[in-house]
């Protein structure tokens, strides 16, 4: 062997690669955007998406842009050689990967074919937990994007390093425990009907300054005091972490509707209701108004 071939980088379908194949261990994280993970991946090797995908000969259609602003579609092929390369088995790369239907234009010939696709921003991932996401890139600390459950509120909350997400942004959420005490004892989610009432039923009360408001406006504070990052201005914290500021309360108030019976409740009812409702929520009293969306609610078939 002469010196020449000795330094040469090792060589994988026609690409030079850096290091060999495989051996920067790149793992994605739980439900993890697949165009972010390919970024990771390919930073780790100090290539761009597209080098990497040309050096798996998978055939890369549409326009990439920066994460969370489109997302990467792999056909069944293409996902083979992609665990091929970073030697994790299939079944894993299905389970961290959400599955999302591809689109159309993909098709699904045998050919190993990624589509970059614009996402609406309503879909759009959220930021991943900078720890997690150091820990499973440890060669380089690449931001990360997580698309969250479909059946929860749009938020990341890592109970593990006290980090949440319901804006661009990490936050650090150790000043506010009963944000990671709810993801903790959420052993069983509720159902999307009852999810979506209690999600529009709390966002009034806090836009409107009802009921649970001197509570919200405390955790805002602690919050945006221990993330001074926070951009002020048209999208402040108030805004941008409303979800995040909300979310133990909405938990408690979808689980307590999902208890409700399929007809409208009686006056004692509806009493007795909102005196355990008041409890959960550690209230000393709650009176809705006639055209509080509780009582909408409370009188649907």
């Amino acid at each position: 062997m002469t010196a020449h071939t000795a330094n040469r980088p090792a060589v994988l379908a026609g690409t030079l690669w850096p290091t060999p194949p495989g051996a920067l261990h790149v793992r994605p994280l739980p439900r993890e955007s697949a165009a972010t993970y390919l970024t990771r991946l390919a930073t780790a090797y100090h290539l761009s998406p597209a080098h990497l995908l040309d050096g798996l000969h998978i055939t890369a259609t549409g326009t990439p842009a920066a994460p969370p602003a489109t997302e990467s579609h792999l056909i069944n092929e293409a996902t083979r050689r992609l665990s091929h390369f970073t030697r994790i088995p299939p079944a894993h790369l299905a389970r961290a990967l959400p599955p999302r239907p591809p689109p159309a234009a993909i098709g699904m010939a045998g050919t190993a074919t990624a589509r970059w696709q614009p996402v609406q921003p309503a879909l759009q991932p959220l930021p991943a937990c900078t720890a997690c996401t150091i820990r499973r890139s440890p060669h380089q600390a690449h931001p990360a994007w997580i698309h969250p459950a479909p059946d929860l509120p749009r938020i990341m909350i890592c109970t593990r390093h006290q980090q949440a997400a319901s804006d661009p942004t990490p936050l650090d959420i150790r000043p506010v425990p009963e944000l990671t005490r709810t993801h903790l004892r959420a052993r069983r989610r509720p159902t999307a009907t009852s999810l979506t009432w209690a999600s529009t039923i709390t966002t009034r009360w806090y836009d409107h300054h009802q009921h649970l408001h001197q509570r919200w406006h405390t955790r805002l504070g602690r919050l945006t005091a221990a993330n001074p990052h926070l951009p002020q201005g048209p999208a402040s914290p108030t805004l941008t972490s409303r979800n995040l500021i909300t979310h133990p309360e909405t938990l408690t108030l979808a689980t307590a509707l999902d208890h409700l019976p399929p007809h409208p409740l009686t006056h004692t009812q509806q009493s007795a209701f909102l005196h355990d409702l008041a409890g959960r929520l550690h209230l000393p009293r709650l009176a809705p108004a006639d055209h509080d969306l509780l009582w909408q609610r409370l009188h649907a078939r």
